[in-house]
């Protein structure tokens, strides 16, 4: 029998069907859960919620995907707009190996390169999007922005930063 990747059987699961693990150790602060929010919400769901179906209590229970899994929950909008339903892969697999695969999910996503990110600010930056589209559309405060900038080390990205003076040198009396 040919293997055939769990994602080619994408099917809608009603999301009152679908549970968290019990074991997940990743948390997602709220910016980067407000980046979901908009990511779903501009972009749909993209991506399946990774599932394991536990026919005993005809539940989903969540591999990975929980934070996508909770955007539908706790923002009526998206939920209205799925008509309820969640995108579900299944995978069928016991639980050390569900655990491992959650554990590879989350590691996986790995952390973004500084000097990538500084060249895309950048680039972005050259394309005429302010700091404020930048924070908005990639889900970074302005500090990061501005440390990404620093990073690049191009004087260009601060022609329209209105810079203050932090102190003012005084001429010394004693000469």
């Amino acid at each position: 029998m040919e293997y055939k990747s769990p994602t080619y059987h994408v099917i809608a699961v009603p999301v009152e069907k679908v549970v968290p693990n019990t074991y997940n150790p990743n948390a997602v602060a709220p910016p980067e859960m407000k980046l979901l929010y908009e990511s779903i919400k501009n972009d749909g769901y993209t991506m399946p919620v990774v599932c394991y179906y536990n026919k005993l209590d005809d539940k989903y229970v969540i591999v990975d995907g929980f934070h996508r899994y909770r955007i539908m929950l706790e923002h009526s909008d998206i939920y209205e707009r799925e008509k309820g339903l969640l995108p579900v892969s299944v995978i069928d697999k016991p639980l050390d190996q569900r655990i491992a695969s959650t554990i590879r999910h989350n590691r996986a996503r790995g952390n973004h390169d500084v000097d990538l990110m500084g060249n895309i600010v950048k680039e972005l930056h050259e394309l005429g999007r302010s700091d404020s589209w930048i924070s908005k559309h990639l889900g970074m405060d302005r500090d990061e922005i501005l440390r990404l900038k620093q990073i690049t080390g191009l004087a260009a990205l601060f022609r329209d930063v209105k810079f203050g003076q932090a102190w003012r040198p005084s001429e010394d009396e004693d000469g």
